[in-house]
């Protein structure tokens, strides 16, 4: 039997209807028993400041640290906002990557989904955040890739998958990261 791993889901956009957000959820319900997702919210994050990364550093970066710290992997599902990743995400990264020499981020296997009601599925959003990891020394699942397009049309109003299709493509994803996670294991 396989080791239960706490995954840090972290989705980039706030809206707590987003199609983002669907689809992180879709990938926990799809997910094999030994992955736990935890659901870390960003939007209360303070923009960082050096200045004020001090032994008194705003609670919410003390939360947002201690949680990813403790969390065997990642799984990033964000939008992609004019060809990046969101303010609040990259926010997010930068927070848990100081004060410098004491990343969260650190060995962490992660994946990324970008979800987009455009044809492209957030190529630009995907490619900017594994740029950022890769710098954060985070080995990131490279297959399947997972550019999702016409994100409006995927789920019904449960959240439920519309197609087949969709959700046999979300279950390889999240298959591949549990395997994924499983190489890493410290």
């Amino acid at each position: 039997m396989s080791k239960n791993y706490k995954i840090a889901v972290i989705v980039g956009s706030l809206r707590e209807e987003s199609v983002n957000r669907k689809s992180a959820k879709a990938l926990g319900r799809l997910a094999a028993d030994n992955l736990e997702f935890n659901f870390i919210e960003i939007g209360d994050l303070p923009l960082y400041n050096e200045d004020i990364d001090t032994a008194d550093a705003p609670a919410p970066w003390k939360r947002f640290r201690k949680i990813v710290s403790q969390a065997d992997a990642v799984l990033f599902v964000t939008p992609e906002y004019n060809r990046s990743v969101p303010g609040v995400l990259k926010n997010a990264i930068d927070v848990g990557s100081r004060p410098y020499g004491q990343s969260v981020w650190e060995k962490k296997p992660a994946a990324i989904m970008s979800v987009s009601p455009g044809n492209i599925g957030g190529f630009g959003a995907n490619h900017h955040l594994r740029q950022s990891l890769v710098f954060l020394d985070m080995p990131i699942l490279q297959q399947p890739e997972a550019y999702v397009g016409g994100a409006y049309d995927m789920f019904d109003e449960k959240g439920e998958f519309q197609t087949d299709r969709s959700r046999d493509f979300f279950q390889k994803f999240i298959d591949a990261f549990g395997a994924w996670i499983e190489r890493f294991e410290q």
